[in-house]
């Protein structure tokens, strides 16, 4: 780890405090915390329920008319998707 010296406000210093404090951590865990949790947010990447949800708003969003076989050759599609 790399030891980081940050300024808080007063009032978000003891919010911090008293939200590591009801979660039984330190103040620098509760702030990796944060911090992670931002990044990914930021990322795009989110909580479990947001994944979830992103996932599900493009079910069937792209359907093709008629049947694919791209259930049967996801690999092969994948494969195509990804190419270079």
């Amino acid at each position: 780890m790399v030891r980081t010296q940050i300024l808080l406000t007063e009032d978000l210093h003891r919010d911090l405090k008293l939200w590591a404090n009801d979660l039984g951590i330190s103040l620098s865990e509760a702030v990796r915390r944060c911090v992670s949790e931002r990044l990914l947010e930021e990322r795009g990447v989110g909580d479990v329920d947001a994944r979830r949800r992103n996932a599900a708003s493009v079910i069937g969003k792209y359907a093709e008319s008629g049947p694919s076989d791209t259930a049967r050759l996801h690999d092969e599609a994948l494969a195509e998707a990804y190419a270079e």
